[in-house]
């Protein structure tokens, strides 16, 4: 397959938010679906060679359609792949790649914006303001809610990759001693690393960085949540997936553990009656953030320009990135 002879699609350009895709439609025959339902992801494959997507799944019913035939090359606009199956695609002939990386700063930033957010309650005091509180307050300060300074606490990081040691640097600049989990399944970790479960109860925050794979599905459950110091705080900055939300929910009512704060849920975007979402309302210690500690609009530029990479390489038969 030549450059002038590909065609390509994008399934969810709406999830790059304002950043132009100019620079493929220069290049490439180009169709453009801002958002594309369960239902149309096969018809709108057909005759293209080139599929990006960031959300859109592409498993084996899809690959096993007639209109998929001529798929060549899926390009994930993001890190993680467990929207594609990998294997089915390999078996067609069609490769996959990915962008490792390009939120690296982004995420790592975000994430401590949520432990200084738990930390201070900078949100909860901004609204006491909007809502008159202080102006009505007797004392020059509101005390309203309890804070913490992070000099001297624990955080622990479970998933070392990019993402998790740029937030281990960011974490030691605010005093944190930093605890790194071991990988599932490693019985004698090195590298600095201790297990899980000993991570888990001695950490004050415990951050999640890891990818969704079947032995971290659910890894904080209720069990793990048992471990934890009743002090402590949870982020998931990673995949929804990687906690049972219903054993978080009833461990923050209980107030098992302090505080939690989610970037991302098992469903996106939730139903309004979703339970993470209605218990976000509901209780003090949750935070909720619609999947958004990635898209800086640095990461976002940086991410198509990548993808738009991986396409001309794979095209030039130079493939780079490949995951299958």
């Amino acid at each position: 397959m030549t450059a002038e002879r590909a065609r390509i699609v994008f399934l969810d350009a709406a999830t790059y938010g304002d950043i132009s895709l100019e620079r493929f439609t220069e290049t490439w025959d180009c169709t453009i679906h801002q958002v594309t339902s369960r239902g149309e992801t096969i018809s709108r494959l057909a005759g293209h060679s080139v599929a990006v997507t960031n959300k859109v799944v592409i498993d084996k019913s899809v690959l096993d359609s007639a209109e998929a035939k001529d798929l060549r090359l899926i390009a994930v606009a993001a890190t993680g792949t467990d929207i594609i199956d990998r294997e089915e695609a390999s078996k067609r002939g069609a490769k996959v790649c990915n962008v490792p990386g390009y939120a690296t700063q982004s995420v790592a930033q975000f994430t401590m914006a949520l432990i200084l957010e738990l930390a201070t309650q900078a949100g909860k005091y901004a609204n006491s303001v909007r809502g008159g509180d202080w102006q009505r307050n007797s004392i020059f300060s509101l005390l309203n809610y309890p804070t913490i300074e992070l000099q001297g606490k624990k955080l622990g990081i479970v998933g070392y990759g990019n993402i998790g040691q740029t937030v281990a640097q960011m974490a030691r600049g605010f005093g944190l001693e930093v605890l790194i989990a071991a990988r599932p399944g490693e019985r004698a970790p090195g590298g600095g690393r201790i297990p899980l479960e000993q991570l888990l109860s001695q950490a004050d925050i415990v951050s999640l960085h890891c990818p969704l794979t079947p032995e971290t599905r659910n890894l904080i459950n209720e069990q793990s949540l048992a471990l934890m110091k009743p002090t402590a705080f949870l982020i998931n900055t990673a995949r929804g997936a990687l906690v049972d939300e219903a054993a978080l929910i009833e461990a923050l009512r209980q107030k098992r553990i302090a505080a939690a704060a989610l970037d991302v849920i098992s469903k996106e975007p939730p139903p309004a009656d979703y339970p993470v979402i209605q218990a976000a309302k509901e209780l003090d210690n949750l935070i909720v953030t619609p999947h958004t500690a990635w898209s800086a609009r640095e990461a976002r530029e940086r991410l198509l320009h990548e993808v738009k990479e991986n396409i001309a390489a794979f095209l030039e038969k130079k493939p780079r990135n490949l995951v299958a």
